[in-house]
């Protein structure tokens, strides 16, 4: 297992320097009193989306009502949401110009309808505000109940993802509450509602080859159709430790055989994340 001082290899290690856009983007968040998990999830690229300027929204606040042992994002008892979240989000892709805007969100077990509605007029708020604009969402499992997801399907995103994080045998050591067959069935139902399925997950938390295969299976019989591959990134020392980096070739090889499997688009590397080149991947699915 990893020591958490232990030096990264150079694939992982990123030298950009932040520039004015990369500050624009800041203050464009800090404006609006929004959230990003680029920000509450370390994301290793958060310079090269933000300079870009582009970055991934996340609502119904910072703190997560699971506690997943992968995940930098604050657990704990979560604020009422915020009726007017979705029209601040709507308002900072506008201002930024973006073409494709990605949304996620915490966890919110504690609310009714798991804020299912809330998602849904994020959505709509997006929509109004930026017609052209293509709308992809990455959305916890609801716990696996389909008329909640269907609140959030009835808004019409464009691609809608659902990660399932790691294989089937380090599900229950990774992840709070998660369970695999749900993240499965919930994929599944998304792709027979006629939606773009899209779903990711990490390596380097002791998954073997043959797991890997089988968690692409997985998802491809779920009618997922985009995937996301990366190597996962102890945010501290109280996270789940990695036992391997993973070397880039053996990414390369992974998108050959995801492709083979009839993924229309994915994106396999150290440092992807899920919204990682998200905008590039409208185009291929």
């Amino acid at each position: 297992m990893e020591d958490y001082k232990q030096p990264k290899p150079e694939w992982l290690k990123v030298r950009l320097r932040r520039d004015e856009q990369y500050y624009e983007t800041a203050s464009i968040m800090q404006r609006h009193g929004l959230h990003t998990i680029c920000v509450s999830g370390k994301c290793p690229n958060i310079k090269e989306c933000w300079m870009a300027g582009t970055a991934t929204f996340m609502i119904l606040g910072d703190i997560c009502t699971r506690a997943c042992k992968f995940c930098n994002t604050k657990t704990g008892r979560p604020l009422p949401p915020d009726p007017e979240e979705p029209q601040r989000v709507a308002l900072a892709a506008k201002s930024m110009n973006l073409r494709h805007v990605v949304v996620t969100s915490v966890d919110r077990d504690d609310l009714p309808d798991l804020g299912a509605h809330h998602w849904a007029a994020t959505i709509s708020a997006l929509r109004n505000a930026l017609p052209e604009t293509s709308i992809e969402v990455l959305i916890p499992d609801f716990q696996g109940i389909d008329k909640l997801i269907n609140i959030v399907l009835a808004s019409h995103p464009d691609i809608v993802g659902h990660n399932v994080e790691t294989v089937r045998r380090l599900t229950p050591l990774i992840r709070s509450r998660a369970r695999y067959d749900v993240s499965l069935a919930v994929l599944q139902h998304i792709s027979m509602q006629g939606f773009k399925s899209k779903s990711g997950f990490m390596l380097g938390l002791g998954e073997s080859h043959t797991e890997i295969i089988d968690t692409l299976r997985d998802l491809r019989q779920s009618g997922c159709k985009i995937v996301t591959i990366g190597q996962y990134l102890r945010p501290t020392p109280a996270h789940y430790p990695v036992a391997e980096y993973i070397r880039p070739e053996v990414f390369t090889q992974l998108k050959e055989i995801a492709l083979d499997m009839g993924f229309t688009s994915v994106e396999s590397g150290p440092l992807v994340r899920s919204s990682y080149h998200a905008a590039q991947q409208v185009g291929r699915v």
